[in-house]
């Protein structure tokens, strides 16, 4: 009689077989089949990892947590300054058609996911496609490359918090109050320390927090695109092709060259946030599905509203002043839209702003504790893998909790250090922006530029995929958006930058680059190897295990296994 071995003990020989892993780096000749694995722990454990974390999010949360990071209002109010240097045509069309070259990177990126879904999506996908010499220092790169963008995500959105809080006290001081670097870090410093706090809390909470974030947001955007317009249709809103028509260069760059940049910038940095779901992966359910829905929903979703949302918000300029609005006394270009466009209505102007950018603060608020959530697993899993310094306990979880509190705090401390830009100014704090851009932009791309060119048999589509045919398409057409938008985000928005006004992008990112090479010949060598194996790796090499896997991977038959004495009864 044959002996019949359950789904768990055949796993779990597979796994720990060298013929499918190589203990030293796992994912070089891993096989891996995202439709025949039978759960998403099953999968997980095909890839390497065992479960470490509960999967409490469902497929409307994991959207809810890039959504929520996008945050598209409080982005938009946040990058609306750098939007209308190209005028307002630029602002919207430039929106548009980078909108669409984003989601040609979030398909490719969901094929991956689909295919191989864990927390440290980017850097593992590097290392199983990567040429063998180059896997381990490839993928350590990209590892740090995307820890350090995501800090500079939650440094970005917790300035412009701070911005929009600030913004609102002056509205309420009717302008008897100066908004100082010191004042801006301050309240920066005080946002992170409560995201920290609420990003310690249970697993469970964390993916409520989510669903109470899109709930929130769509609100506020529901209020915006209906209140907004009505109360600027009593003033002089502007007209459709000054709206639509008008393109403009308020820097000392050529118009056509702002009309691709600075018009690109606030939908680049506004819907770059959707590797979050990818960073979800371990604590969601059905995850070859979930994750590619939550990745191309959130960017489609954000595409679309963001477009409508700057039309209005164009409409309701009640002058054609751009260098007014821009120099604002508010410092929130959309603070002072919103006042103009309600004090149409004499003692208006002043409660609608400050209703407006209170909620416009809340979402924002609400953006940092989502994206500290999706930092806290990719620095989890980094660690979990040696990548990091201190990595033994950074990657400690919380076992009551189910939440690595370790890596929310280290992810937390790492922007209060970084945010120290703005204290140099404001122009200077833009490097928060585009410091999140090219550090991501680089490890979005590597994966998928790596299955491009080394295309062989590892790739083994999951339930999302283009075909072989329109996903190399799709491909090399992110490919190339992502390396004009690396080159695009260096550069300064003046043509003779001073301390001020330098983009320190070009200084930070290539620096960790350049200093993650060098930990890694110097130190890091020892320790990382590639993703790390945390299943058990001893090979049962007499047990019936193993005995009856051999015959699987051999081929033979039923009545051939049965015929063996180790698995007859």
């Amino acid at each position: 009689m044959e002996r019949i071995l359950s789904n768990q003990q055949v796993l779990e020989a597979v796994t720990s077989n060298p013929k499918f892993y190589n203990n030293i780096q796992n994912v070089q000749t891993p096989h891996i089949d995202p439709i025949f694995s039978s759960s998403d722990n099953d999968l997980l454990a095909q890839i390497g990892y065992k479960p470490e974390l509960r999967r409490q999010f469902t497929a409307i949360q994991v959207f809810g947590v890039a959504f929520s990071i996008m945050g598209l209002l409080p982005s938009i109010a946040s990058t609306l300054g750098i939007a209308l240097l190209a005028g307002p045509a630029g602002a919207i069309w430039g929106w548009l058609i980078s909108s669409v070259l984003i989601l040609t990177i979030g398909i490719a990126m969901s094929e991956n996911a689909s295919f191989q879904p864990t927390s440290g999506g980017l850097y593992y996908w590097t290392n199983f496609y990567a040429p063998p010499k180059l896997k381990t220092i490839v993928s350590f790169i990209i590892g740090n490359t995307n820890s350090l963008a995501l800090v500079g995500g939650l440094c970005s959105i917790d300035y412009g918090f701070a911005t929009e809080v600030l913004s609102i006290v002056v509205i309420a001081k009717d302008g008897n109050f100066e908004i100082t670097p010191a004042k801006t870090y301050g309240v920066f410093v005080a946002c992170v320390a409560a995201h920290i706090a609420i990003t310690c809390a249970s697993s469970k909470h964390c993916a409520w927090l989510q669903t109470t974030s899109i709930v929130a947001n769509v609100v506020l955007i529901i209020l915006f695109l209906i209140a907004l317009p009505i109360a600027a249709r009593r003033g002089e809103p502007r007209l459709a092709s000054w709206i639509f028509g008008n393109f403009e260069t308020l820097t000392g760059f050529p118009i056509g060259w702002v009309q691709i940049t600075q018009a690109w910038l606030p939908a680049i940095w506004t819907i770059g946030a959707f590797d979050s779901c990818v960073h979800m992966s371990e604590e969601c359910t059905n995850a070859t599905k979930t994750i590619p829905i939550g990745i191309i929903g959130s960017i489609s979703a954000c595409g679309t509203l963001g477009f409508i949302i700057l039309i209005v918000a164009m409409y309701s300029l009640q002058s054609s002043d751009l260098e007014g609005i821009l120099g604002t006394e508010f410092g929130q270009p959309m603070a002072q839209i919103i006042y103009n466009a309600f004090d149409t209505v004499p003692g208006q102007g002043k409660k609608m702003a400050i209703f407006f950018m209170v909620l416009i603060a809340l979402a924002q608020f609400l953006m940092g504790a989502s994206i500290l959530t999706a930092i806290s697993r990719q620095i989890f899993a980094f660690a979990r893998d040696n990548g990091l310094p201190f990595s033994w306990w950074v990657r400690k979880v919380n076992k009551l909790l189910s939440v690595p509190i370790n890596a929310v705090i280290t992810g937390g401390l790492a922007a209060v250090v970084i945010g120290l830009l703005c204290l140099i100014g404001p122009t200077a704090a833009n490097a928060l922006f585009t410091l999140a851009v090219a550090g991501n932009y680089l490890a979005w791309g590597m994966p998928t530029f790596l299955r491009l060119i080394y295309m062989n048999d590892k790739f083994v589509p999951g339930k999302f995929f283009l075909g072989p045919v329109w996903s190399r398409v799709n491909g090399w057409v992110s490919i190339v958006f992502i390396v004009y938008t690396i080159i695009m985000v260096m550069f300064p928005t003046d043509t003779h930058p001073n301390r001020e006004t330098m983009n320190y992008t070009v200084v930070l990112t290539p620096g960790v680059w350049i200093l993650s090479a060098v930990y890694y010949y110097v130190y890091a060598h020892k320790h990382y190897h590639g993703p790390a194996k945390t299943i058990d790796e001893e090979v049962e090499s007499n047990g019936e295990t193993a005995e009856y896997l051999t015959h699987v991977i051999e081929g033979k038959s039923v009545k051939e296994r049965s015929e063996s004495p180790v698995l007859k009864a």
